[in-house]
């Protein structure tokens, strides 16, 4: 199997390169400058030299609080840009898997989100991916819209990464304990990424694999949950103990709001393509201990 990906810095894209070889699937990453988002009609003339069995749009704008004061921008990379790779792959009849994001959400809601429930995102980025959204589905009704929440790897810029920089040097980190969700391995995305492609290659006209999924970690957390599970593991591999200050979100502000429930229902994707991802502890365990014993 071949994939199309698009983007080649982000941290599912590493992922999936990481991931793919191993399991006899070769990866073609295209991006900028030939390929870019923000250039819709460059997204045909990049993609039209590229051989491939389905493509993974994993490329977006993913800057949460820029996007407050570049709404437009974030709203033509992930809207019109998303939508042009969606019209791309409908045109050569291949599978489309495209990745959204849980702040399509408000996080007013007391349970975890379904694929059903409505929409209402509170911020700019959110704004930008629901725009996504609904251009994919417009351009290619039987795309995979795949919404996930809270990513993190080895690599990239991310919460595991910023939370082991600042425990070398603080005893103590104040972090967020009032907004819950699971936190999500790139690579455990890289592995249902390729599990879905290739049920979508086996069955090609299967109409329960079009429209939207959710496929985050299992289990829950907040923030500081997060935060105490990577710094005991920590711990474990000698690294000196860090305590975690648990503070509300009115204590850390930001420019863009973020949604306090981004808990996704990960039934759907279980019962329609028998994938689920690891425990969320599991994969952070793993995460911390790969970083300490091989860092970058």
């Amino acid at each position: 199997m071949r994939l199309i990906v698009t983007g080649t810095q982000g941290q599912v894209v590493r992922a999936l390169q990481e991931r793919g070889p191993a399991q006899g699937v070769e990866i073609v990453a295209v991006g900028r400058p030939e390929f870019d988002l923000a250039d819709p009609a460059s997204v045909a003339r990049a993609l039209g030299g590229v051989e491939g069995d389905a493509i993974i749009n994993a490329a977006a704008y993913t800057a949460v609080d820029k996007a407050e004061t570049e709404e437009e921008l974030a709203t033509r990379i992930n809207g019109a840009g998303a939508g042009a790779v969606a019209r791309f792959a409908a045109a050569r009849g291949l599978p489309l898997l495209h990745i959204s994001t849980d702040y399509v959400f408000d996080g007013a809601l007391d349970r975890p989100w379904r694929e059903d429930d409505s929409t209402g995102p509170i911020g700019a980025y959110g704004r930008s991916k629901l725009a996504g959204e609904q251009a994919v589905a417009a351009a290619d009704p039987r795309a995979t819209i795949l919404r996930t929440a809270w990513v993190y790897a080895p690599f990239g810029a991310n919460f595991v990464r910023t939370m082991l920089r600042l425990g070398e040097t603080r005893e103590e980190v104040s972090v967020v304990a009032d907004q819950r969700g699971a936190p999500t391995a790139a690579l455990d995305i890289a592995d249902a990424l390729i599990a879905i492609a290739r049920r979508r290659l086996a069955e090609p006209t299967n109409p329960a694999f079009s429209g939207i999924f959710h496929m985050s970690g299992s289990g829950e957390a907040s923030w500081a949950d997060f935060a105490e599970e990577i710094f005991a593991e920590a711990e474990r591999h000698g690294r000196k103990p860090v305590r975690v200050r648990r503070i509300a979100t009115a204590d850390y502000p930001t420019p863009a709001r973020r949604p306090a429930n981004s808990r996704l229902d990960n039934s759907k994707l279980a019962k329609v393509f028998g994938v689920a991802l690891p425990d969320w502890r599991l994969s952070a365990r793993a995460c911390v201990a790969r970083l300490l014993q091989n860092p970058l």
